[in-house]
């Protein structure tokens, strides 16, 4: 089969496109043909191995895939040959053929296709995760939501509107993806490149600040949105895209009551994947009602995986970046 492989840590040519043996897999786990997968900033992370977790190379990058059940191992109990499934991997979904955990594989409805499928797993997982279950998100709240133009900002988007937020305001890099944020159902779109977003915030809201803001970037955006977390807010971050840390002050936080909070769907595959399962059912759900849509902004075929990485660190993508292997 063709698989993207990692020889080595570094940039995007370190992706080499190679010919290896399909994967054997163990008795609990199935065989998919990929249909498609998704690009993640995790992925990128892997690669130049700086990703929690991190394999040594050599190794398959890729964290989720759509595609056809074409072997069961002796153990599964719940899935069958033939079915359309999405599934989280452990070794890499940038291959022509994955081997898959039966707890992290989910049936699909007949009425999601396979874009829609593989654009879904990493972004809607964290987005569900985030707002319903870290944040809690109560009705009529205030949500803020940091590169709200990607893969998991579009869709966290919808889904805060979904789970009741009263207002959702987004911030993005440049004003070339204003528009997709808006698209999304933003209330609100701040180009922090042009604008104070805290001030903007703030005015938005009255003075009071957001109830909820969600931060893959870290680093300064991450403490300077204390200055536009309301009183009992909780700020909830997933990532670090700008590469540098955020020092938050514990005085910052108790006379306020309010939060930081932390969350890794990867964490959660390895460590609780049986707590994904109500998520898979909330999203699959959403997305066979067109209540919840990905917003599918690139594709590349597998041997053009390093474009896909580049497109991604360039921070100008818009939407998800698929890969697709039909």
């Amino acid at each position: 089969m063709k698989a993207i492989i990692v020889e080595k840590f570094g940039g995007p040519e370190v992706l080499e496109y190679k010919t290896i043996e399909k994967p054997v897999i163990e008795p609990h786990e199935v065989l998919i043909r990929v249909s498609a997968t998704g690009v993640n900033f995790a992925d990128t992370a892997a690669r130049q191995g700086k990703y929690h977790g991190s394999g040594k190379p050599p190794f398959i990058p890729g964290l989720d895939a759509a595609g056809v059940i074409e072997e069961v191992g002796s153990e599964v109990q719940n899935l069958k040959v033939g079915q359309r499934v999405i599934s989280f991997v452990h070794k890499g979904s940038y291959a022509e053929y994955i081997a898959a955990d039966e707890k992290l594989t989910y049936v699909l409805p007949n009425n999601v296709d396979f874009d829609t499928a593989a654009a879904a797993p990493i972004v809607s997982f964290t987005s569900y995760k985030l707002l319903a279950d870290v944040a809690r998100v109560q009705r009529g709240e205030t949500v803020l939501i940091h590169a709200a133009a990607g893969g998991v900002g579009t869709t966290a988007i919808q889904l805060a509107k979904l789970l009741g937020a009263g207002t959702v305001i987004g911030t993005v890099s440049n004003e070339n993806k204003i528009a997709t944020a808006l698209e999304a159902g933003a209330d609100h779109v701040i180009c922090y490149e042009n604008e104070n977003f805290v001030e903007k915030v703030n005015q938005v809201t009255g003075g009071e600040g957001a109830d909820i803001i969600l931060d893959s970037i870290s680093g300064s955006i991450a403490e300077r949105s204390l200055e536009c977390l309301a009183y009992y807010g909780r700020l909830v971050t997933f990532g670090h895209a700008g590469g540098i840390p955020a020092n938050i002050k514990t005085s910052d936080l108790h006379s306020s009551c309010r939060s930081v909070l932390g969350f890794s769907l990867g964490t959660t595959r390895n460590k609780r994947p049986h707590l994904l399962q109500e998520t898979a059912n909330h999203v699959l759900g959403l997305l066979a009602d067109r209540q919840l849509t990905m917003k599918i902004g690139h594709r590349f075929s597998l041997k053009d995986a390093a474009k896909a990485h580049e497109l991604i660190e360039s921070r100008k993508s818009i939407g998800k970046i698929l890969i697709d292997l039909r």
